[in-house]
């Protein structure tokens, strides 16, 4: 029998995009779109699990501990000093689409972190807790600017400093207002990363720079400079081969004056339109139009019992 604190966690963790044009593994923001995880601690070998999933990926993932959001919670307890893993039952509802390029693993990941912490009665808010677990994310997912923005929700700069991943959360101006262009292809951040150069011009590097940094003042303080911000040479034109109808999209938008970028590792498109703009009249058969306003939030603990 597990001595932790808590018997049952329900958890809220939002989706996001990540890159945002060139601020590629270092801009990130939250959506208003959740999985939720129920976690309950039962009787059990230590260690061992049974998950249910509905939504997204029902029927496909582990129903056991070998889900990702069971090994990361068993991982979290083991770097928060409990070595008793409990046996747990998890349900999960998922409502982000997988491998589309909105975080649907980094919501898994943080998912895992804040149930660890739901369990084990520790504030997940704590300065010092919020930093262990973003480094945590980071160092699974491979990146910090996804598991950033789903653990401390709206938008996100992230950056490594030594052998640690960093994030400050900067508020979205309200006026930004994320459409995702969802395809029905899934698309793997592995196979994309692979078809980037190891190498690029220095012009294109400076471009990047340029344009990463003003997405970050237009993002939080003057969407009118949001179309040329989130403006790319870095990865998406590297990338096409992987997606060509994506990046077609993202183009379609942009020659009608709507910012739009590759969502993370695609195949979805972000779009940021003006309030007088319709971006949902642009896109062809295969994408779903998503609004997904900003998440302010990030991951919610709900300790049930």
């Amino acid at each position: 029998m597990s001595s932790l604190p808590a018997r049952s966690v329900r958890v809220e963790v939002p989706a996001s995009t990540a890159n945002l044009g060139s601020g590629f593994d270092a801009l990130g923001m939250a959506l208003s779109l959740c999985d939720t995880v129920f976690a309950r601690v039962i009787d059990g070998p230590p260690g061992t699990a049974t998950v249910s999933v509905a939504g997204q990926g029902a029927g496909l993932l582990p129903g056991d501990e070998r889900h990702l959001v069971v090994r990361v919670v068993h991982d979290t307890l083991v770097e928060l000093g409990i070595q008793d893993l409990p046996a747990l039952d998890l349900h999960c509802e998922n409502n982000i689409p997988h491998s589309r390029g909105l975080g649907s693993s980094a919501a898994a990941i943080v998912a895992g972190i804040a149930v660890a912490h739901g369990l084990a009665g520790i504030d997940l808010r704590a300065t010092e807790n919020v930093e262990r677990a973003l480094h945590l994310a980071a160092v699974r997912e491979g990146h910090a600017d996804n598991v950033a923005a789903s653990l401390l929700g709206d938008f996100v700069v992230a950056w490594r400093e030594s052998d640690r991943f960093r994030a400050a959360s900067v508020p979205a101006h309200p006026d930004v207002s994320p459409v995702a262009f969802v395809p029905q292809g899934e698309s793997s951040t592995h196979v994309t990363r692979g078809l980037l150069p190891e190498r690029v011009p220095h012009a294109d590097a400076a471009f990047a720079a340029g344009r990463a940094a003003l997405a970050v003042h237009a993002i939080t303080r003057d969407p009118s400079l949001l179309l040329a911000a989130t403006d790319d040479r870095l990865h998406q034109d590297y990338r096409e081969p992987a997606w060509p109808e994506t990046v077609a999209l993202v183009r379609a938008l942009r020659a009608e004056g709507i910012a739009a970028a590759v969502s993370g590792a695609g195949p979805t498109v972000l779009a940021l339109p003006s309030k007088n703009a319709n971006a949902h009249e642009v896109a062809p058969s295969g994408f779903k139009a998503l609004d997904l306003p900003v998440d302010r939030e990030g991951v919610r603990t709900h300790v049930e019992g």
